[in-house]
């Protein structure tokens, strides 16, 4: 059995904002998660203070949970250099939080992976290497943009880090809608980053072009499962698509069932 994250924004972007994440940790648990992702874009700023983030880490871990730091910060700034300053904040936020991933986006990564670099900054930071109770690992998600969510510039990324002997530097968010915004097959996707993925977020996806959205994947649901199949099965996956609002509980802890064995 998979373990489950719930990320924040099932519960509705709008519960969050008016509520806080805190306010979900109780239903998290109930559901049978094992995890909870908090995301930065749904804080207001003074909730992302380094203090009010141990805090928050603080009631996760007394609910049972272990948290995910999420991020739209990006670890390549748009000409292709290292963006420092962003990967150095979300680290301090994540470890504030006392986070197992600190989730960045991709950016505009362009061919050089700044390996040395960016191996210093992590030894420096105190995260290189996988996720251990005490420090966070880095990981990049494909995104919904063409900058940041191309295949090719994933495959690019490890090939270069591989190339310059930090293969496992960092680690891949593998998020399955994501890939169809950028017109992406999720399978082949699937195939060629495998050995890179530590963290898995599961949606489906309805609509077409910019008008698309995240659903809920049907039980029997053809492409969930076979990126699942083609994915590292010991990784733990998150839900990210709305749970129904009339029904949220009873929705939460049916899909954290569906996914932890799918």
């Amino acid at each position: 059995m998979a373990e489950v994250a719930i990320v924040s924004s099932a519960f509705g972007a709008g519960s969050i904002w008016r509520d806080g994440h805190a306010a979900w940790f109780g239903a998290t648990k109930r559901s049978g998660a094992c995890a909870f992702e908090v995301r930065r874009e749904l804080m207001h700023d003074a909730d992302a203070h380094p203090d009010a983030l141990r805090a928050l880490g603080t009631a996760l871990a007394g609910s049972g949970l272990w948290p995910v730091w999420s991020t739209p910060d990006t670890l390549y700034a748009d000409d292709g250099a290292l963006n420092e300053m962003q990967l150095r904040h979300a680290v301090e936020c994540g470890r504030a939080l006392g986070a197992r991933f600190v989730k960045l986006q991709l950016g505009g990564f362009a061919g050089e992976a700044h390996a040395a670099r960016l191996a210093a900054i992590l030894e420096e930071l105190g995260v290189k290497g996988r996720a251990e109770a005490s420090a966070p690992r880095v990981v990049v998600e494909n995104g919904q943009l063409e900058q940041g969510g191309k295949l090719a510039q994933f495959t690019a990324l490890f090939r270069a880090l591989r190339a310059a002997g930090e293969d496992k530097l960092i680690g891949m968010t593998f998020d399955i809608g994501n890939w169809q915004w950028t017109g992406e097959a999720p399978l082949m996707a699937a195939v060629a980053l495998a050995p890179n993925v530590e963290y898995i977020h599961c949606k489906a996806v309805v609509g077409e072009g910019a008008r698309r959205f995240a659903c809920a994947p049907a039980a029997d649901d053809p492409l969930c499962r076979a990126a699942l199949a083609r994915l590292p099965s010991d990784v733990p996956r998150g839900i990210e698509f709305p749970f129904d609002e009339p029904r949220v509980e009873e929705d939460a802890a049916r899909y954290v069932a569906w996914l932890a064995s799918a």
